[in-house]
């Protein structure tokens, strides 16, 4: 009798997983075209599976040649639908908080904290987002700032006199390190309260790329506990500074000066500039290396521009405002990187309303997911979108485009993407006037939660003479 009602309870439950999993899909009956996978996991796995950057990948390539570039699917545990169309995701960034709101998975917002600006909405939001703010603005293209960088990009590529090979990933994550922890807390990186927090960050960034589980010994886990003490080293930190005030003004003590932050705000606000300051830059760095070593002829063009930059200053002259608005080629790389190696494949919104969008309904409370790297490699915007062609963007004005969104848009467009920017510029112009360099291995960047380097790039150097 027992065994029959153990049957009969697991019967049951199954069919409500089964029911609850596909009860969305009969509530409307305009939605768009798609499926849901199997119940619990939806299509979640093969959607995360990871492929080259430069790609949609397997699962989205399938998608849109069956369904369209919209489609519904069942992912991250909810129905959601997939929009790889650049109206669409165009409507979605510029309708925050008014039709869509952020909406993170639990795990994301497990390791990044809930005051991280990537998941805080509404009035928390537009707070801290102004504390970004405010950081772009003391930075901008001010000759301290800029000197920073210079010195920073000068002393990386210095480092390399006498060796043979570099890994690339590994040397560029150097240089913007150096500069954020200059800015923000007034550090050197040979600091040991630096040194601490880059160890953890590190093994706080493999679990931001990991599955999600929170097994303990899995990356994730231990990025959670790496964060825990990122946070107990930056508690001593932020007490010893308010004992011993710096002599030189950094932005931390703009941070000590808002009563309205708590402890854990001003944690995530570090995360979330090593995140987009310093992860973004080298990242970015690493994939234009990755195709210009593939590409020779861009080399030398954007070696000549910044040549000519170099001709009307001395050699050990720092890099202005001005030599950086004489960049045009070198942009229009950045641009190309950008659009090619996809640093941010998508995010994550939830409709807050009933939406009718083009003949179909996106319902309330379903997730809709932008992907801005589909986007960008759409041949019906980018002719041969596989290519790396910088030429593409020539006179192209690219505020405000629809099919070009690498920092998101809206209300949430990243706060510093023009020093990001800025970062590589300055650090492309000592590279390209010392080094030529090749890729005996092929190592692709591989698009995860984040764009990685399976074997860190690995490059040989050749030292330009004079």
């Amino acid at each position: 009798m027992v065994p029959m009602l153990l049957l009969i309870a697991l019967a049951a439950l199954a069919a409500a997983v089964v029911l609850r999993h596909f009860l969305p899909l009969f509530r409307h009956s305009d939605l768009p075209k798609g499926s849901f996978g199997w119940p619990l996991i939806g299509e979640t796995l093969g959607f995360l599976r990871p492929h080259p950057s430069n790609t949609t990948g397997g699962f989205l390539h399938d998608r849109i040649s069956r369904y369209g570039t919209v489609f519904k699917s069942h992912l991250f545990g909810a129905p959601t639908v997939v929009s790889c169309d650049e109206e669409l995701n165009h409507f979605v960034l510029n309708n925050e908080e008014r039709l869509f709101q952020c909406s993170y998975p639990g795990a994301i917002r497990t390791i990044l904290g809930e005051s991280s600006l990537l998941v805080v909405t509404g009035e928390r939001h537009r707070q801290i987002r102004s504390m970004f703010l405010a950081l772009v603005a003391s930075t901008g293209l001010k000759a301290s700032y800029l000197n920073g960088l210079d010195e920073s990009a000068r002393s990386v590529i210095a480092s390399w006199r006498g060796r043979d090979t570099v890994t690339f990933c590994v040397e560029a994550k150097k240089f913007p390190y150096k500069v954020i922890m200059d800015q923000v807390l007034g550090l050197s990186p040979d600091e040991p309260v630096a040194r601490r927090i880059l160890k953890e960050y590190e093994i706080f960034m493999k679990g931001v790329i990991s599955f999600p589980l929170t097994i303990p010994g899995t990356p994730f886990a231990r990025a959670v506990k790496a964060r825990k003490r990122i946070s107990e080293t930056m508690e001593k930190f932020i007490e010893d500074r308010k004992r011993s005030p710096s002599k030189k003004p950094v932005f931390l003590d703009v941070l000590l000066a808002n009563k309205e932050l708590t402890h854990e705000d001003k944690v995530a606000f570090l995360l979330d500039s090593l995140l987009a300051g310093h992860e973004t830059t080298s990242v970015l760095l690493s994939i234009i290396v990755y195709f210009l070593g593939k590409s020779p002829n861009v080399v030398e063009q954007l070696k000549k521009e910044h040549e000519s930059i170099r001709s009307g200053k001395g050699e050990d002259e720092l890099l202005t405002a001005d030599d950086y608005r004489k960049m045009d080629y070198t942009q229009r790389v950045i641009s190309e990187a950008l659009r090619c190696g996809n640093i941010v494949k998508l995010v994550h919104r939830k409709a807050l309303k009933d939406i009718s969008y083009k003949g179909y309904v996106i319902p309330a409370g379903w997730k809709v997911l932008p992907i801005l790297g589909a986007v960008h490699l759409d041949a019906s915007h980018h002719v041969e979108p596989q290519q790396f062609q910088p030429n593409r963007w020539e006179g192209l004005n690219q505020t405000g485009a629809k099919c070009f969104a690498p920092f998101g848009g809206g209300a949430r467009l990243c706060p510093g993407s023009e020093i990001v920017k800025t970062e590589a510029a300055f650090f492309l112009h000592h590279l390209v006037r010392n080094y030529r360099w090749r890729m005996d291995e092929e190592d692709v960047p591989m698009l995860h939660q984040y764009v990685e380097f399976k074997k860190g790039l690995p490059i040989q150097l050749e030292p330009l003479s004079g």
